[in-house]
């Protein structure tokens, strides 16, 4: 069976906290999933953002609460988050595709086969699945939740090797190092590890909806699936490359 890997990136890396699509740092995560699939190894991304960059093109400086602008917002953001993937990785000749899954998609079993086997068809035909939650229908009772839960559903559907968790932080830390500066980084951790989820913490930035929590806990998911996890900082260069070469970034998570 061919390699492949989820990599799931996080909307606060994607939008620049909200300032719109940052093209550069996307270009940079493509060139590196280009690397991998020279490597033999195929690729999901699982690209948050569709809200926040909705946002940023209508000129909404908050997420609202109302869920029908939510959706809204979604609906105008995914327009741009899948044509700006499609052009980083135009430059290779490789093709994306669009993947939008809600929870139903999942929960029955029909449609997730359905979805198994449309995933492991596009990455037979040499394409790039960019999936994301579909936030244009889902409502907040039927909803996956975030889309580190998602990379770990995707996991298990195209049975991957490691899932990749970019986020805005550099990985796992001991405590929250936002109120603790004597955390220390955790290079890597047992996922029966009792203290590991109360290390993780909760909470998560204005744009997303999960934290550190839902990471350990997509881990603990993929890890079911036979997947090892990296949580790691996406902004720290050639990230996805340097993990495949086996160098010791961020956070790895196993059984």
């Amino acid at each position: 069976m061919k390699r492949c890997w989820v990599i799931k990136i996080g909307s606060s890396l994607l939008t620049r906290n909200g300032a719109g699509l940052d093209v550069a740092a996307m270009q940079a995560w493509a060139n590196q999933c280009i690397e991998l699939r020279a490597q033999g190894i195929d690729v999901v991304l699982v690209s948050s953002g569709a809200v926040a960059a909705g946002l940023a093109k209508l000129g909404w400086s908050t997420r609202p609460e109302n869920m029908h602008q939510i959706q809204a917002a979604a609906a105008v953001g995914q327009m741009s988050l899948v044509e700006t993937w499609q052009q980083c990785f135009n430059g290779a000749e490789v093709l994306t595709a669009q993947v939008l899954l809600t929870h139903e998609d999942v929960a029955n079993q029909q449609r997730y086969e359905n979805a198994r086997s449309t995933l492991k068809e596009l990455l037979a035909l040499g394409v790039v699945p960019v999936v994301n939650e579909n936030d244009t229908v889902a409502v907040e009772e039927l909803r996956l939740g975030d889309n580190d839960t998602l990379g770990s559903l995707v996991v298990e559907l195209v049975g991957a090797e490691r899932l990749v968790i970019l986020t805005d932080q550099d990985g796992l830390y001991s405590a929250d190092p936002r109120v603790n500066p004597s955390a220390t980084l955790l290079p890597e951790a047992r996922l029966n590890d009792p203290h590991l989820l109360e290390m993780a913490g909760g909470g998560s930035g204005a744009l997303g909806r999960g934290g550190m929590r839902t990471k350990v806990l997509a881990a603990a998911r993929a890890a079911e699936a036979g997947a090892d996890t990296v949580i790691a900082g996406g902004a720290v260069d050639n990230v996805i490359s340097r993990i495949a070469a086996k160098e010791s970034l961020g956070t790895r998570l196993y059984l």
